[in-house]
């Protein structure tokens, strides 16, 4: 294996392989049978030759060397008379040695190159036939194993492309455009969300790789090949995809358990087609390396829908599928004969017919041609010295000859690839006007119709003028645009790209998620303007910025009641700027502590009148009820709970509940009722009372006792005199009886 390089730009990665074809002294040998070069390089193609000198008693001399890629009907095609290689290719022949230089490599140019050489000899001419098989690509970086982060991603990266590269080769890689100290074919690392790598041969550092944004491929995520392919009816079509998965998520390792391709979906359930019985037998899916490919057979008009590609992991929720999908339509193949001459080279003149479709056909179909209804070739084109007058063509693809193309007939020449232009040239302003003209060489002369070609590949008709105007141009008139010029024998197009720059337009604003926004979550709010060029972006919250970026995205993460408010954005780029409507975030919660309050403040009296309050912030707003202590129905509801005519019994806690549909929160407060200014007096009065009438009752009391005992002494006196006469033995007794009452008289006092 070698490889070459040098400043003019080639880029040729070679597998060496001589291959000596020989016949009596007649061979031509290829250096190598496979080349791998990249887009926009040049490359060399070499070979040698040989003949004798002397072929059937003649001497033999080469008068014509040349290399191609395409050949039918006897026709070799020489790749200086291909409008597709103007300008690109170079002969560099001498010596029995001739190489193919090819510049400015495009992807189209893959391809199969032969070399051919005549001579003087009607049948001493000689085509290499094995060829050298060129692959044009481009190096992509490709993720072997990641885990994802909170905040970032570690993954082993491979510098790789579609076709075989030598094995000693050496990597150089960039990570945002700058070099890293890293070398070889792998890479690993961590990587933030924004970050962006790609790779290159060392020494070939003009042919990077492109820049891949390592996330999109570590995230869950598929990839559609096309979004969209026609087929025709009883073909066969491959429909591919390729996935990516994080390999550990959640700290688990992830493994792919299912891959399946559907159409159908209801209730969070997906049909594979497979179980389908509309495609029972038709369908395969051939799967492995993170690529998938749907292959259906036998298709049929039915077949006609968009397909979604799913796979499922060992995770719970680790599912994923491909959301935009491929549409498929089967149709009728709609076939043209496109016409196309070479006279670059006087000596070497051919018309080449294509067969073509109005819809993107698989490159695998195979075609036949017809002269005058006469089976002539088997390829995709057909190549003619000259176009007889009597001879018309048309061609089909084989299996579905039922549907030819239109027959093309002699004369003339099909419409050369038109020329388009703008007026005027420059900046595309919105609301200027515009005029696209399109011309082209044909005999007869062409009719020339405009298309557009919108975002979702749909193709409008605009106009069957050769000028086409757009006045006032608004931005939806962005995008693809092509005229055909057509004639009898064949048509040709070009193609024009407009784009038209514009102010912003009002931006639209979005809460995610939306619904109801309680406290403690995460809000994300989301601004976005058509604008060209693309807009920046301002957040507010009452007239204070708080973001400015190209996003359009302010993240709130554990919002707050101090969150809640009027927000609105601005869109602005150097054409003009604009504001959003504005955007009301209302942040819901439960009540906070209530604060209570007593009026009138200060010593609460008997009889009085008191009014408590109770207040929370909350949202919703709170619902009060008011409770007093040992008591299990609730006292009082509403905000303000007013007692009237208060009394001793009316003291002690009360407690105030706040509550909404998002909680609850309570506060107590002691109540202390004081004696009123009548009960005072009352009291007052009361004390006086006893204080003042106790002593004179107690002075009554002794008064009267005083002469009771007094009137009492007189009578026991008298009956003493009386007893004293009449039992004069009991004389003693009686006064001991006397002296006793008395000091009991006396004791009382």
């Amino acid at each position: 294996m070698s490889v070459t390089a040098a400043a003019s730009g080639f880029v040729v990665l070679l597998l060496t392989v001589t291959v000596v074809q020989c016949e009596n002294g007649w061979d031509v040998s290829y250096t190598s049978t496979e080349i791998c070069a990249f887009r926009g390089s040049t490359v060399d193609i070499t070979c040698t030759y040989t003949y004798p000198s002397r072929w059937k008693n003649h001497d033999i001399t080469v008068q014509k060397t040349f290399w191609f890629i395409k050949e039918s009907n006897g026709i070799h095609v020489a790749l200086r008379t291909d409008p597709e290689y103007s300008g690109r290719v170079e002969n560099l022949c001498g010596n029995n040695k001739c190489t193919l230089r090819i510049s400015n490599l495009r992807e189209s140019d893959s391809a199969v190159y032969k070399f051919r050489f005549t001579t003087n000899q009607p049948t001493g001419s000689l085509t290499g036939s094995a060829g050298v098989t060129l692959s044009v690509t481009d190096l992509h970086v490709q993720v072997r194993g990641s885990v994802k982060g909170d905040y970032s991603y570690k993954a082993e990266l491979r510098c790789q492309s579609s076709c075989r590269l030598p094995d000693h080769l050496n990597y150089v890689w960039y990570k945002n455009t700058q070099k890293m100290n890293e070398e070889g074919e792998s890479y690993s690392g961590s990587f933030e969300s924004e970050d962006r790598v790609s790779c290159a041969v060392k020494g070939l550092e003009d042919f990077r790789s492109p820049s891949m944004l390592v996330r999109s491929q570590i995230d869950w995520g598929v990839s559609y090949t096309s979004t969209e392919i026609c087929a025709v009816r009883g073909s066969t079509v491959d429909i591919n995809c390729t996935y990516t998965y994080p390999s550990s998520w959640k700290n688990l390792d992830i493994t792919v358990q299912e891959t399946f391709w559907f159409i159908k979906e209801s209730n969070g359930i997906h049909v594979d087609l497979r179980t389908d019985l509309e495609y029972s037998g038709r369908v395969e899916n051939l799967c492995g390396n993170n690529k998938c490919t749907l292959r259906i057979s036998n298709l049929r008009e039915s077949d006609s829908a968009v397909y979604k590609f799913r796979f499922t992991t060992n995770q719970p929720t680790g599912s994923f599928t491909g959301s935009t999908g491929v549409t498929l339509s089967v149709t009728d193949p709609q076939l043209q004969v496109h016409v196309r001459r070479s006279t670059a080279n006087p000596s070497s003149t051919w018309t080449e017919l294509t067969c073509h479709s109005r819809c993107q056909l698989p490159d695998h179909l195979s075609y036949v041609w017809y002269n005058n209804n006469k089976l002539v070739g088997r390829n995709k084109y057909f190549h003619l010295r000259h176009f007889n007058p009597k001879d018309s063509y048309h061609c089909a693809i084989e299996g579905q000859e039922r549907f030819p193309s239109p027959t093309v007939y002699y004369p003339s020449d099909a419409p050369k690839p038109p020329s388009v232009s703008v007026s005027p040239s420059g900046e595309i302003m919105e609301g200027s006007s515009l005029t696209l003209t399109c011309s082209s060489d044909a005999n007869p002369a062409a009719k020339y119709t405009w298309y557009k070609r919108s975002g979702d590949k749909q193709v409008q008709h605009l106009s069957e003028e050769t000028q086409f105007v757009l006045s006032s141009i608004r931005s939806s008139d962005s995008g693809e645009y092509y005229c055909t010029a057509e004639n009898e024998l064949g048509r040709s197009s070009a193609k024009i790209f407009i784009t038209v720059t514009y102010a912003p337009k009002p931006p639209s604003v979005s809460v995610s998620p939306s619904g109801e926004i309680m406290e403690g979550s995460s809000v994300t709010l989301t601004c976005s303007s058509d604008a060209n060029p693309a807009a920046k972006y301002t957040w507010y919250k009452e007239n204070r910025a708080l973001l400015q970026g190209p996003e359009g995205v302010y993240h709130l993460s554990s919002i707050s009641s101090g969150d809640s408010g009027v927000y609105s954005c601005k869109s602005e780029n150097q054409y003009g700027r604009i504001n959003s409507t504005s955007l009301h975030l209302d942040v819901q919660y439960a009540p906070k502590p209530p604060s209570v309050s007593v009026s009138p403040s200060g010593e609460i009296m008997e009889g009085s009148s008191v009014t408590l309050t109770c207040s929370s912030d909350a949202n919703p707003a709170a619902n009060y009820t008011w409770y007093k202590e040992n008591e299990d129905s609730p006292t009082a509801s509403g905000q303000i709970f007013t007692i009237t005519n208060i009394t001793a019994e009316h003291g002690g806690k009360y407690q105030c509940e706040a509550q909404n549909t998002h909680g609850r929160s309570n506060t107590t407060l002691h109540l202390t009722v004081g004696a009123g200014k009548l009960v005072i007096i009352m009291n007052i009065i009361r004390l006086t009372l006893v204080v003042v009438l106790v002593p004179v009752l107690v002075w009554t009391l002794w008064t009267r006792m005083k002469k009771t005992l007094s009137l009492k002494s007189e009578v026991n006196e008298a009956v003493e005199m009386i007893e004293s006469h009449n039992c004069p033995e009991y004389e003693n007794d009686a006064a001991a009886a006397q002296t006793e009452d008395t000091e009991e008289q006396e004791d009382l006092v």
